[in-house]
This record gives structure tokens, sequence and C-alpha cells, in this order.
């Protein structure tokens, strides 16, 4: 039988079983599935970030945000997809990274105009990102170097959640957090620990996606656990309605 392909999925197998009128087998469904599940999840971060972008915007409020959360986010996410480029990777293995990245940097950018008391340091900064990001995503390093960079990734994502669970603690409060971003993001990262184990990825990355696991599981928590009366019921409200 010719080879049928679907979006880089190989269907041959899957093919074989529905005219044999059979259940594929576990080599075969399972490859199936982490691909399907990837691009499922690059799907769905087109729209990540849009209700934290929205709570922002319509409060005009970044009451209880950490900036260094969010800066460290952004750093994080660049690093990430300028080692999946650098490792040419399919692109449903990190293809989520894009949107998220370009959807964070609206969050950070939204950030820092309504916190005008920041003063001077936004420029360097903004500055420096616009310097270093494109020689990364360019691929502009030694390969040894790359690898570090990644490791010291996971660093970063791991500390960019630290401020900001520091932060609803030290005021049982999570201020302008999007419940429902956050789900979602703790939902990729469930996600992306199955595709990155069934896509071979570097271990590295499966740790990263473990640590996601952790820290969103936390804030989630949070937001569950200082959220106000009516909207903690909201939230669980939509809990039960995506599962």
């Amino acid at each position: 039988m010719k080879t049928e392909n679907m979006g880089g999925m190989d269907m041959s197998c899957m093919m074989e079983s529905i005219e044999r009128y059979q259940l594929p087998a576990k080599d075969c469904a399972l490859p199936l599935l982490s691909k399907f599940l990837g691009y499922a999840i690059i799907v769905s971060s087109v729209f990540l970030k849009v209700p934290q972008i929205w709570v922002i915007v319509k409060n005009k409020s970044i009451k209880g945000l950490s900036v260094a959360s969010f800066e460290l986010e952004v750093a994080g996410f660049t690093i990430a997809l300028a080692y999946c480029l650098f490792r040419q990777l399919p692109f449903s293995a990190y293809g989520e990274i894009v949107f998220i990245l370009a959807q964070s940097i609206v969050c950070l950018a939204l950030i820092y105009y309504y916190s005008p008391k920041l003063g001077p340091s936004v420029w360097v900064k903004t500055a420096l990102y616009c310097a270093v990001a494109p020689m990364l995503l360019g691929g502009n390093l030694d390969a040894n170097l790359f690898e570090a960079l990644y490791a010291c990734q996971h660093g970063i994502f791991f500390f960019s959640r630290i401020p900001q669970i520091i932060e609803n603690f030290n005021t049982k409060s999570t201020g302008q957090l999007s419940f429902m971003t956050n789900f979602m993001s703790l939902g990729g990262c469930l996600v992306r620990t199955f595709t990155s184990i069934q896509e071979n990825a570097p271990l590295s990355m499966l740790i990263g996606c473990l640590l996601g696991l952790l820290t969103n599981g936390v804030v989630c928590a949070q937001i569950l656990a200082y959220a106000p009366p009516s909207a903690k019921v909201e939230a669980e409200k939509k809990v039960k309605k995506v599962e």
C-alpha cells in the first residue's frame, strides 16, 4: 500500500488497520496520537495568552503581576525557540512556542505601558533583547554553547514563575492573572510531556516540561485558593467545562 501522509503523519498503518477492521497497534497509534496532540497544542497556543492580554487591557491594570516573571518568560521562550530551530526538530514538537513567544511579548509590552514608574531601564532591556534575539534565532552560536544555554533556559522558566508565586503568596491574591491562560498552560505542559517522549526529544526538553507542570500547577492552585468566592465558583465552572 502506498504510504499516506497528512501533516507529516504516516497514516499507512492506521489505514491498513481500518481496512482489516482491527484496532491499530500500539506502535502505530501512539506516534499518530503524539503528532495529533502536538498540532492541537499549536492551534490552541494561538489563543493561550489572549485571556491574559484581555484582562490587562480591560482593567488597564497590572496589579498583582510580577514584571520579572514576564521578562524571564520572554527570555525563556526566545531561547527555547532558538534551540528547537537549531536542532531542526519537527514543527509539531515546538510550533506553539512561536505563538506563545509573540503573545508573551505583547503581554510584557502592556505591562511596560501600564508601569510608567519602571523608568529608562525598560528601554535598555528592550534594546538588549532586540540585539540578542536575532542572533539566537539565526543559530549563530556554537553547538555546545547552545546546549548550555538551553539547559539554563529550564532554570529561567522555573525562576520566572517564582516571583509570581511569591507575589501571590505574600498578597494572598493573584491580581490580574488570568485563570484560563494558566490552566491552558498547565494542560499544554502535560500534553507536551507526552509528545516529547514520543518524538524522542532531548532529555533536557522533557525536564523542562516537567518543571513547567510543577510551576504552572502551583500558580493554578493559588488562583483557585486566593480567588474571591464568586470568582472561585466561576473558575471551577470553567475547569469542568474544559473537562
